[in-house]
């Protein structure tokens, strides 16, 4: 198998959650650091436009999104696995409101005012503001919580985090689950990444000996990589293939071989295009050729992404 190779960067939530999995499967990785901001050419010469972070390549395979990460590596290394059969659905679930509900209630309560001054203590006023407008364009039509209900939101759900814990030491048993590195990422910005921020967890020291369980599963193997060697192992691989073999999943009329655009439904809605050559019950996958990285296969997952037939002129 190629090098499993991840995008990222410190002080990404996300990039947490799968560099954790990393670990918990202990596999060994390359990293690539990507800017936290735009422009990002490396980036897109790989995704095509996506440039949400991280992003996970195998050989001239492109995996985005941390959901479709987390299914690419547990086909890798089943286990330990991440989907327990006795509660894997309900695993799933649990994951999709972490990434979502509990994120953005976390990350509007730890960037106001203070979190996000003492996030950027140190650096020049044009990096914050250049933070703030990038942040601002990705998250374009979004309904942003207010600072009040944002705290008032992460209060109760690190309390139900809390209930969740109570006789074990996971989310859902003994081992750590999908939910457990979902659920964590938000809470490990507002302990690590915002400190100022922190004392919000004191009142449920469940939480804080439950983190400390899941910090301790690391980071696996980590080698230092650059994004030009990452650029040219892509445009070296003869590997890439659609996973033909999975079923074509049509629901949206939209035959394979079709020139298509796919984005994200809300955060980050920049657009990749490319040939649809894989639809199956979880994944879309587009062909597209790109003058330094050459054939690259862009895998996304079907649900939080849009699907778009490009129109001919």
């Amino acid at each position: 198998m190629s090098d499993l190779i991840l995008h990222h960067y410190a002080t990404s939530p996300f990039s947490e959650k799968v560099r954790l999995v990393l670990g918990y499967k202990q596999l060994a990785w390359k990293s690539v650091i990507v800017p936290a901001i735009m422009p990002k050419p490396d980036v897109q010469a790989l995704t095509g436009g996506y440039r949400k972070t991280p992003f996970l390549q195998i050989g001239s395979d492109v995996y985005c999104d941390s959901v479709l990460i987390c299914d690419v590596l547990e086909h890798i290394q089943p286990t330990p696995t991440l989907y327990p059969e006795s509660h894997k659905g309900l695993a799933r679930v649990l994951a999709q409101w972490a990434d979502t509900t509990l994120f953005w209630a976390a990350m509007a309560y730890n960037l106001q005012p203070k979190g996000a001054a003492a996030m950027f203590d140190g650096a020049p006023p044009e990096a914050a503001k250049a933070f703030g407008a990038d942040r601002a364009a990705m998250s374009a039509g979004m309904t942003r919580l207010r600072p009040g209900d944002a705290t008032a939101a992460y209060k109760s759900y690190l309390r139900r985090i809390a209930n969740m814990l109570d006789g074990q030491d996971f989310l859902m048993g003994n081992c750590p689950c999908v939910a457990d590195f979902a659920t964590y990422h938000p809470l490990w910005f507002s302990r690590h990444r915002v400190p100022v921020m922190a004392g919000i967890l004191d009142a449920t020291p469940a939480v804080l000996h439950w983190m400390d369980r899941m910090t301790a599963l690391g980071h696996g193997t980590v080698e230092k990589y650059s994004a030009t060697e990452a650029i040219a192992t892509c445009a070296a691989s003869t590997g890439a293939t659609a996973q033909n073999d999975e079923t074509f999943q049509d629901e949206h009329g939209i035959p394979l071989g079709s020139q298509v655009t796919i984005s994200a439904e809300t955060f980050g809605p920049e657009a990749t295009e490319g040939k649809l050559v894989a639809a199956t019950r979880t994944r879309y996958t587009l062909k597209r050729v790109d003058p330094r990285a050459g054939t690259v296969l862009v895998h996304f997952p079907r649900i939080g992404y849009v699907l778009k037939a490009v129109q001919s002129a």
